[in-house]
């Protein structure tokens, strides 16, 4: 991939930026699709983010940005504008830079999750699911399961009265659908995933205690790097099936590229 006076670029904000993984599979993207452009790693604390995104507005030649941990939740209220999933919950992983300086944000994170579930053929009609976080990740994906025709979804978090407040907020925005908060047990789920950072550290603890998964249960992730986590180890140790947490930014990447490069929206 030739890098030239002409090539755009997109900033992956993040913090840490050694546990990406994502650039190894936007830029072949990229490449095949014939953009002259480029993702690059941006490592931004969450004191420097406000002035790091002031200044991305007067780059002329970005195309945006890319968001993970921890910044979905504050990029969203730096956007001008958000669309889809984005307006609605006040998170967003992708903001596209428009001529003007503006950025307009978007929501991918749960439709990828989804679809990578989907494409490594696991179906969740009738599942009953344990989401283990509220953060700006697992908000995205609690969103995107509710459109599916689960048996129910339940949120577990370290803080409760965020996990409360995250099931009012999907109450209101799909009512009828079947959304609780409870605590961070596998026993009786069908599907249980890891929306928290949890797993990204050598030591950091379980999301959750690995005894209460139960056989057959699948586990996902959406921590990417360690490629089998902690977590994902300890469930197979308990007879269970395992789902990659690159599987969230492979379904996705196709959408990202199509916002930020404008046949997404008519642009």
């Amino acid at each position: 991939m030739p890098i030239t006076g002409t090539t755009r670029v997109v900033v992956h904000l993040t913090y840490p930026a050694k546990h990406l993984r994502t650039p190894s599979f936007f830029n072949p993207l990229l490449e095949r699709l014939g953009h002259d452009a480029v993702l690059v790693p941006w490592e931004v604390s969450p004191a420097n983010l406000a002035s790091a995104w002031a200044g991305l507005r007067g780059i002329e030649n970005l195309a945006g940005v890319i968001v993970t941990v921890p910044h979905k939740l504050e990029v969203a209220e730096l956007c001008d504008d958000l669309q889809g999933a984005a307006a609605s919950l006040g998170v967003c992983n992708v903001a596209r830079r428009l001529s003007d300086g503006r950025f307009s944000g978007r929501m991918f994170d749960g439709e990828g999750f989804v679809r990578g579930l989907k494409n490594q053929g696991h179906a969740l009609v009738g599942k009953r699911v344990l989401l283990l976080g509220a953060g700006g990740a697992a908000t995205g994906i609690a969103h995107a399961l509710l459109a599916e025709p689960l048996q129910r979804l339940v949120i577990a978090n370290r803080s409760q009265a965020k996990a409360e407040e995250l099931v009012a907020q999907l109450r209101t925005l799909l009512p009828g659908r079947k959304v609780a908060a409870g605590p961070a047990d596998g026993r009786g789920f069908d599907v249980v995933i890891n929306a928290t950072a949890l797993g990204l550290k050598a030591d950091d603890p379980l999301p959750l205690p690995a005894h209460t998964l139960d056989s057959g249960t699948l586990v996902a992730e959406v921590v990417m790097n360690p490629d089998v986590t902690a977590l994902l180890e300890a469930a197979q140790g308990r007879g269970c099936q395992v789902h990659k947490g690159v599987h969230m930014i492979t379904g996705q990447v196709e959408l990202l590229a199509d916002f930020l490069f404008g046949t997404a929206n008519g642009h």
